[in-house]
């Protein structure tokens, strides 16, 4: 058989463990979402689905083992991914710091307006973590089983495991911008502004320490 679907259920149960995980694109995803509403969002996903495409593709055609094998090359995208990851950090802290003061009101002022492109945002995100590049070339070779044609092992596995991570951040974006209106107070708005900021700047220490 070209494809082999006996290691299937495996994958799937495997796959979902992985997209289940948060991760910075879900982190990503939920405060667009809230912030900016669903078609920010989905527009963000978007951006990360197209690179994730890439990625895989990349890995499929054999190239991402080229890119890994030069140690100079990944250390270069890790620290360009981190780089990103705090530059994303600072500008949700850079603007919680612009409306630390109560208005005249003596409400919060919420959050400013973020006019970033939010594909873009997606696409640079994900593009700058090769995490998701070495998930592939690890991940992905382990459930070609006896196929006949890998390389559409490959494609087919990567299809699934996309799709699954697909419909699982479609649900999270359309569920954040459903209750989108339930968290106009600032308060909570910045809350979940400092947990998007720790939650960058976190990842971005562990993407350049392994």
């Amino acid at each position: 058989m070209l494809v082999d679907l006996t290691p299937l259920p495996a994958f799937l149960v495997a796959s979902a463990v992985v997209v289940l995980t948060p991760g910075v694109d879900l982190f990503l995803l939920l405060r667009t979402s809230l912030h900016r509403g669903r078609r920010a969002g989905m527009l963000a996903l978007a951006g990360i689905h197209t690179a994730s495409i890439l990625q895989v593709a990349l890995v499929i055609s054999g190239l991402g083992a080229l890119v890994t094998s030069h140690p100079a090359v990944l250390s270069t995208l890790k620290w360009i991914g981190a780089a990103y990851l705090v530059y994303l950090a600072a500008s949700i802290l850079r603007g919680l710091w612009l409306t630390r003061k109560k208005t005249t009101e003596g409400t919060l002022a919420g959050p400013p307006v973020d006019d970033a492109d939010p594909y873009l945002r997606g696409l640079l995100s994900n593009l700058t973590n090769p995490k998701m590049l070495l998930f592939s070339l690890a991940f992905l070779p382990q459930f070609v089983g006896a196929a006949a044609s890998p390389a559409l092992q490959l494609v087919l596995l990567g299809v699934v495991f996309l799709l699954l991570a697909l419909v699982w951040e479609a649900s999270m974006v359309l569920g954040a911008a459903r209750i989108a209106d339930r968290l106009q107070d600032p308060r909570v708005a910045k809350s979940l502004d400092v947990v998007s900021a720790a939650a960058f700047l976190t990842i971005s220490v562990g993407l350049v320490t392994t």
